[in-house]
C-alpha cells in the first residue's frame, strides 16, 4: 500500500519565528512528514500549522483548555476523521525560545521535536497516564532519531 505525506500548511503569524529560526517552515514541515513515514501513513491527510506568539496561544490555552498561560505547543485534531483534514497545531514563540534555552537545545531541536508530538497528538496519541506517556516518548525518540535529534528527554 502507497504511502502519504502531509499535506501541511503553514502560517507563520509573527515574523520573530523566521528571523530566529530562518528554516523554521522546513524543520516543522520535515519532523511531521518524518512522523507520517515512520508511521506508515496510509491516507492523504493535511494539517495546518499556526507559528504564532504567546499572547495567541495564552487565549488558545484559555479557551480550549480552560488554562490561562501561554504554552509551547497545541494540537486540535479536527472532529471529523472522515474528512482528510486532520487538525491544526499551533507554536508559542516565546515559550519555545524559553523552553530551548533552558534545556540547552537549539531553536531547531526544540521546534522539531514538538512537531512531532504535536503530529502525534492529531494522529490519536496522548500522555495523559504513564503508559501512554511512554509509548508517545519511545515514538518521539526514535522519530528525532532518524532526522538526526538527540533525545529530547535526556537532562543535559
Amino acid at each position: 500500500m502507497t504511502e502519504f505525506a502531509p499535506l501541511i500548511d503553514i502560517e507563520v503569524e509573527h515574523d520573530n519565528w523566521t528571523e530566529a529560526l530562518p528554516e523554521v517552515s522546513a524543520v516543522v514541515t520535515g519532523a511531521i512528514e518524518a512522523t507520517f513515514a515512520y508511521l506508515g501513513a496510509k491516507e492523504q491527510l493535511d494539517l495546518v500549522v499556526l507559528l504564532t506568539d504567546d499572547a495567541e496561544m495564552k487565549a488558545l490555552n484559555k479557551e480550549f483548555r480552560q488554562k490561562n498561560a501561554p504554552t509551547n505547543v497545541l494540537s486540535f485534531p479536527a472532529p471529523d476523521m472522515m474528512h482528510p483534514h486532520l487538525g491544526d497545531i499551533a507554536f508559542g514563540f516565546e515559550t519555545c525560545v524559553r523552553e530551548a534555552k533552558e534545556q540547552k537545545k537549539t531553536l531547531k531541536a526544540h521546534v522539531a521535536h514538538l512537531s512531532v508530538h504535536g503530529a502525534l497528538h492529531l494522529l490519536g496519541y496522548d500522555h495523559i497516564n504513564d503508559p501512554e506517556a511512554e509509548e508517545m516518548e519511545d515514538l518521539e525518540r526514535k522519530i528525532l532519531h532518524g532526522l538526526g535529534i538527540a533525545d529530547p528527554y535526556l537532562e543535559k
